[in-house]
């Protein structure tokens, strides 16, 4: 006789293990199907986690952390090799998925390891090599098969020079000069930390405008870092050849230029794991990038099957794949205490300088014809930022010309995006000015980059 579960979880990664956890702590029978050797998802292995990491990596050891701290330099080696980039990222990825196992153990989640296919609405057959298929019936199913690199058709991936988002941390030699083809947020994190390693760098996009969801005055002070770092932008060029020799790799542009590198990164956009899952039999489908279309609550068209994370589309990060799959979770069981997902999202590039963003944005509110005065606070006149050398970060508020409440944030510099969260929180609880006005902030520190924001826009204000 089968199994039978409250609730079956398809993934281990930020939705797949935080919705299992959910549902376990409330007391449900829940079991987990993961198709990989390791727990965790390509956030853990691959994706979020081990970029961050190999990040701080690069700060470490080329010095830039204390790069504008007078008459110190404090790299530790000039020529960085793939073991002194690789080894904290093999340790911080390893605790994570310990952490991740562990969750689950306390929580008495079944793990199965195998392929997941939905056999009907209810039962899912979990497939390991070697071993008979498995069928487990669920009451409750969500789908947290989280998404995979795209893999253009013009780049031979099988070729050891020539490699996607995920293959790059099993990186085995450290190129002297590389290309990465797409200027998104992966691809601008990519560029920013081997160019911190002194790795020459090109960026090609077929767009002219890159992460056009900052606001230009912010994109452009992060341009002009990016390139004093060694990011060559080479933008409104398409990659039409990609020809890989012995040492070096061609690329071929539209316009007929070539670049020749020792490495190409392709970081083109992800698509949703939901090949081989037989979502048909489930009685669901998926659009172009084998996306599976939800609710608010995160339920699909079929009302027992839930869906969240990257294999739902946009925004695709952990932090919003951990809150889906909660969400989804109370709706599906009743739990009632959370009644809906977070309304107001942080956005964290971790480029170098980093960048983070929350509410609207100058653009946003133009577009929506909303009146709004902007206050504007900057590292190199703030305590904490010359303490910490950094002489290019900016903090950005928007103001609503007509009560003055906060509308949104621009971060760009050192720890942006654990400092988005101040205003963060004054976005959700529908602050105004005066929560900064009125609000202490310990000195020195980054936090009173906040209160000299807001007495900029109240001048602006003022100044009419």
């Amino acid at each position: 006789m089968r199994e039978t579960y409250d609730l079956i979880v398809i993934g281990s990664g930020p939705a797949g293990e935080k919705g299992a956890a959910q549902a376990a702590y409330f007391g449900k029978k829940v079991a987990l199907v993961e198709r990989e050797s390791d727990l965790g998802g390509a956030s853990c292995n691959t994706g979020s986690l081990p970029s961050k990491t190999l990040r701080e990596s690069a700060l470490a050891l080329s010095g830039l952390r204390a790069r504008d701290l007078f008459g110190v330099d404090l790299a530790v080696r000039r020529g960085t090799t793939v073991q002194d980039l690789l080894v904290h990222e093999r340790r911080v990825t390893s605790a994570e998925r310990e952490a991740i196992e562990l969750n689950l153990r306390r929580h008495e989640v079944d793990v199965y390891r195998g392929r997941a296919s939905f056999v009907d609405p209810h039962t899912i057959s979990v497939n390991a090599d070697g071993k008979p298929p498995l069928a487990i019936r669920g009451e409750v199913i969500l789908i947290a098969t989280g998404s995979s690199p795209l893999r253009p058709a013009a780049f031979p991936f099988e070729h050891p020079r020539i490699w996607d988002s995920d293959q790059v941390v099993n990186m085995d030699f450290m190129p002297g000069r590389m290309a990465i083809v797409g200027g998104g947020v992966i691809g601008c994190e990519y560029a920013c930390t081997f160019a911190a390693l002194g790795v020459d760098v090109y960026l090609v996009d077929d767009r002219t405008e890159l992460l056009s969801f900052l606001d230009s005055d912010i994109w452009s002070v992060l341009r002009e870092a990016m390139t004093s770092l060694g990011v060559r932008f080479v933008t409104g060029e398409r990659v039409v050849q990609c020809a890989p020799e012995e040492d070096i790799v061609r690329l071929t542009l539209a316009s007929g230029r070539s670049i020749d590198v020792e490495a190409v990164l392709v970081a083109a956009g992800r698509q949703a794991n939901t090949d081989g899952l037989n979502l048909a039999a489930a009685g669901l489908a998926t659009d172009g990038r084998g996306r599976i279309g939800v609710n608010s609550s995160y339920q699909t068209a079929v009302a027992h099957i839930y869906a969240a994370g990257d294999v739902v589309g946009f925004p695709a990060l952990a932090s919003t794949s951990m809150e889906q799959a909660r969400l989804a979770m109370v709706h599906a069981f009743e739990l009632k205490y959370k009644k809906s997902a977070a309304r107001v999202l942080p956005l964290g590039v971790f480029t170098i300088p980093e960048v983070s963003v929350a509410g609207e944005t100058e653009r946003s509110l133009r577009e929506k014809g909303v009146p709004h005065i902007v206050g504007r606070a900057y590292y190199q006149g703030n305590a904490r930022g010359k303490i910490i050398g950094d002489t290019s970060g900016i903090l950005k508020l928007l103001f609503r010309g007509e009560d003055m409440k906060l509308a949104g944030i621009s971060v760009l510099g050192e720890n942006a995006s654990e400092l988005v969260h101040v205003g963060v929180m004054a976005l959700m609880l529908e602050a105004d000015y005066t929560v900064f006005i009125e609000t202490c902030f310990n000195y020195p520190t980054l936090g009173q980059l906040y209160k000299y924001a807001t007495y900029d826009a109240m001048g602006s204000r003022a100044a009419g």
